[in-house]
């Protein structure tokens, strides 16, 4: 949700920590705020609104430090105001950037204002820098009053701390929200995603749940969540900073959809290159996959769309049973389990929290083996997890996703696949066929990318309209939701899906030559069934929008709008399907006028509840 970035080094830090805030944005674009210390104490420069309000006010007062902290901001506690900005600074000693949630800070406050401090905001972000000013009064230590006030929060947490007379150190914590030390050579940085440091380092150091640090321009300790010294393993990221670049689009989100052929053939080189075998899920899948008597998903969002794909794939080709559950509601049920179901969590960033606890609770019911699969290497929940499969999507920053989804879809085609060869179930035809299918889809994508000028013309019309419905059968039935949720996550539209066949069981009620309906129509075994369903939406006086395939041998007519995807690819068909949908809502947002990238009340890495 928010970004959290820290910088210490004998050069000026400002542009650094603009440049990563600049990055971050995405995570949070309410406010943003910067707190540098000088030879004049502590100065802090706030703006609500985007990074380049902020930027533009600390240039205007030449702004320059070798030691620093900031924040973009996405609100929870209090409203999108200036006093609400982070760094918040207690008593003009500590300055605190935060992302999270503190579930216990009301009591906190109250017990800080019995002892005198005063609050000028109503975040709970300042909680945390009284109490960190208290712990300082008798300790003079920044890392031990950090120490100190954590382990008194409840909640979720990444926080990056600095003091009025430290500036040879900053401290850091983490508890439930993702937190990193970027390693340079005689300096170091402090972030909450590896974009904001890619600039000065590609050497990074995650840290883990409870984690506490200390961190100078030569050196870093880190203590964990038991009070323990512990040394964290160095990465290199393969993040590329060309990745995080606009390039020729207009938006992050078009050159994410564009790069959907590229994000799928480098995904699929593991795969084709060493079929389809356990390995490619870590060195104990084939071992573990042998237990596997079901699957139980865990995702949210666009993850959770992916999931309800995948068990249309697990059941029919690995014939398992398949439970998908939204992460954020089966973390809080007391959940059936059973031992050999193979726990698979699916999360963009790996640092979702509402599925990093969903993990959690599944281990403590008892599930056996968990599988994570990631486009973030080295991020919570793959380390969190027995197994792992990478997509390799390159790094995503428009909120709405795209290629992580379709890189998702073809790592859960994989790994139903993978069980169906295990269990016996996989002919050498078959497979054959899956591999030729794979080496074909990003071709097919690009083809389906060709549609755009025609995808144009229909999001002119739609960007008229409040409300629509989105429809499908089968394996695309996720499809139509994530089609629905594309569009009322960036144009404000009011969009619902429905299995197509549910239509006369209510959403029937609502179709009228104001309510346009979107039908993913493939040429597969549901087809004659989805014809059906179309004649009573035209019945009613409803107008259809239909994305068909190219032998689907549907025409255009009266109140009925067709384009053909190309020819039905089969079972790997719903990738194909899904980028007309995201054209869809990406060109009814231009229409409409809206941010595209940044749309309103919404942040990319989901990381408080």
């Amino acid at each position: 949700m928010c970004g959290v970035v820290g910088a210490i080094a004998a050069r000026n830090i400002v542009p650094l920590l603009i440049d990563g805030l600049r990055r971050l944005e995405y995570r949070g674009y309410d406010s943003a705020g910067i707190a540098v210390l000088t030879e004049q104490g502590i100065e802090r420069v706030r703006r609500v609104g985007r990074v380049a309000e902020m930027q533009a006010a600390a240039e205007a007062v030449e702004l320059a430090a070798g030691l620093g902290i900031g924040h973009t901001r996405w609100a929870t506690h209090g409203g999108v105001t200036e006093p609400n900005a982070h760094p918040h600074i207690s008593r003009d000693q500590i300055a605190v950037v935060h992302n999270g949630i503190i579930e216990n800070h009301e009591a906190q406050r109250e017990r800080l204002l019995a002892l005198g401090y005063e609050f000028t905001s109503q975040t709970d972000t300042e909680v945390i820098a009284h109490l960190i000013h208290y712990y300082y009064q008798s300790t003079a230590d920044l890392f031990e009053a950090t120490r100190l006030a954590v382990r008194e929060l409840s909640g979720a947490y990444a926080i990056c701390v600095m003091a009025l007379d430290r500036p040879e150190e900053l401290a850091c914590a983490r508890m439930g929200c993702p937190l990193l030390i970027g390693l340079g050579e005689g300096e170091n940085f402090i972030a909450s995603d590896v974009s904001a440091v890619l600039s000065a380092t590609r050497r990074v150091m995650f840290l883990e749940e409870g984690d506490v640090a200390r961190v100078s321009r030569q050196t870093v300790q880190v203590i964990d969540g038991q009070d323990q010294p512990c040394e964290r393993p160095v990465l290199l990221s393969d993040v590329s900073l060309a990745s995080l670049e606009l390039g020729p689009y207009s938006h992050f989100m078009q050159k994410e959809i564009h790069e959907q052929p590229k994000a799928l053939s480098d995904t699929l080189e593991q795969i084709l290159e060493q079929g389809f075998t356990p390995d490619l899920f870590g060195e104990q899948a084939a071992s573990r996959f042998n237990e596997v008597t079901g699957l139980l998903i865990l995702a949210c969002g666009t993850s959770y769309y992916a999931g309800l794909t995948a068990k249309y794939w697990i059941e029919g080709i690995a014939g398992l049973p398949c439970h998908v559950e939204i992460a954020s509601e089966y973390r809080y049920r007391d959940a059936w389990a059973d031992p050999n179901y193979l726990v698979v969590t699916l999360s963009q960033s790996g640092e979702t929290l509402d599925t990093a606890e969903a993990l959690k609770r599944a281990k403590e019911l008892g599930h056996k083996t968990t599988l994570s699969i990631c486009n973030v290497m080295g991020s919570a929940i793959p380390r969190a997890s027995d197994l792992v499969f990478y997509t390799r999507a390159g790094a995503e920053i428009g909120v709405a996703s795209t290629k992580a989804f379709t890189t998702q879809l073809l790592a859960l085609f994989t790994l139903a696949v993978t069980l169906a060869k295990q269990r016996q179930r996989l002919d050498e035809a078959t497979e054959t066929s899956y591999l030729d299918a794979l080496r074909h889809l990003p071709g097919s994508v690009q083809h389906a990318l060709n549609l755009e000028p025609q995808i144009t013309l229909w999001a002119e019309q739609f960007a008229k309209r409040h409300h629509a419905l989105f429809l499908g059968r089968g394996v695309h039935y996720p499809i139509a939701l994530e089609g629905a949720l594309k569009l009322k996550e960036i144009t404000y539209i009011h969009a619902e899906a429905y299995p197509a066949g549910e239509l006369k069981h209510g959403p029937l009620a609502l179709v009228d030559e104001d309510m346009p309906v979107v039908v993913i129509a493939p040429n597969d075994s549901l087809l004659e069934k989805v014809k059906s369903n179309m004649q009573e939406v035209r019945a009613r006086g409803g107008e259809l929008f239909v994305f068909a395939d190219l032998d689907s041998h549907f025409h255009d007519s009266e109140g009925v709008h067709v384009i053909r995807t190309p020819r039905h690819v089969g079972v790997l068909s719903p990738v194909v399907h899904a980028i007309p949908v995201q054209l869809l809502a990406y060109h009814a947002a231009l229409a409409r006028g809206t941010d595209v990238d940044k749309p309103r009340n919404l942040a990319k890495s989901v990381t408080v509840e």
